[in-house]
């Protein structure tokens, strides 16, 4: 059980039978089609025991348990205990995908009542800096954007239509005393993650374009 004032790590359901529900990682989580699983999904392309996602002092760790159709995590399979990251998506077979975030204290209690801010004239994309939260035209980015995305998206944001070097988007993100310890498939993973998570509300405009050799960019609508 978690203890008062610890942040609890969470996992979404993204479309399918589980679409919006939420699950605390607060103990061990098994993902199945067996109705004694914590998560259970009926469906002939699940595993009756499939993945369980377990939490641990470094974070939680997915690992599936020997499924017919697989443990995916950001489209790789998991063939070993895996670590998830802010943000990481877990698709179970081809059936069922989640969203980790790493504290439940990102997700609005109730978006539904919460008003949307006044949209800049001309913007397609735009953010609340306090509140944490990103639409495209009217509709809002369900679920929320990880802490590192966010920060990211706001780095581009900010100075749109300019080409951040990498370098200055990872010390953005993960801070100056972490740059050397970002690896580049690490860095390559956050803006694909970003990039698909827009590219899903929007796929008539590219956002986000990485420039070889140089950056990131951001392009608004309008």
């Amino acid at each position: 059980m978690a203890k008062k004032g610890e942040e609890i790590p969470v996992v979404i359901g993204q479309g399918g039978l589980l679409n919006g529900q939420r699950w605390q990682i607060s103990k061990n989580l098994v993902i199945g089609r067996d109705a004694s699983c914590d998560i259970s999904i009926p469906d002939r392309q699940i595993s009756r025991f499939h993945a369980s996602i377990s939490p641990t002092t470094q974070g939680p760790v997915v690992n599936d348990l020997g499924s017919k159709n697989g443990t995916f995590i950001n489209g790789l399979k998991v063939e070993e205990p895996h670590q998830l990251q802010d943000g990481d998506i877990v698709q179970i077979a081809l059936f069922q995908y989640f969203v980790y975030l790493s504290s439940e204290a990102t997700i609005p209690l109730d978006s539904a009542s919460l008003p949307v801010p006044e949209k800049p004239h001309g913007r397609g994309l735009f953010y609340d800096a306090r509140a944490r939260r990103v639409w495209i035209g009217q509709v809002e980015v369900q679920p929320p954007l990880s802490a590192a995305q966010f920060r990211l998206l706001q780095l581009l944001y900010d100075r749109e239509g300019e080409v951040i070097a990498r370098d200055e988007l990872i010390a953005g993100v993960w801070g100056q005393e972490d740059l050397a310890g970002v690896s580049d498939q690490a860095f390559d993973a956050l803006v694909r993650r970003l990039r698909k998570r827009l590219t899903d509300m929007d796929s008539n405009h590219a956002y986000i374009t990485t420039v070889r050799g140089f950056g990131v960019k951001f392009e608004n609508r309008g």
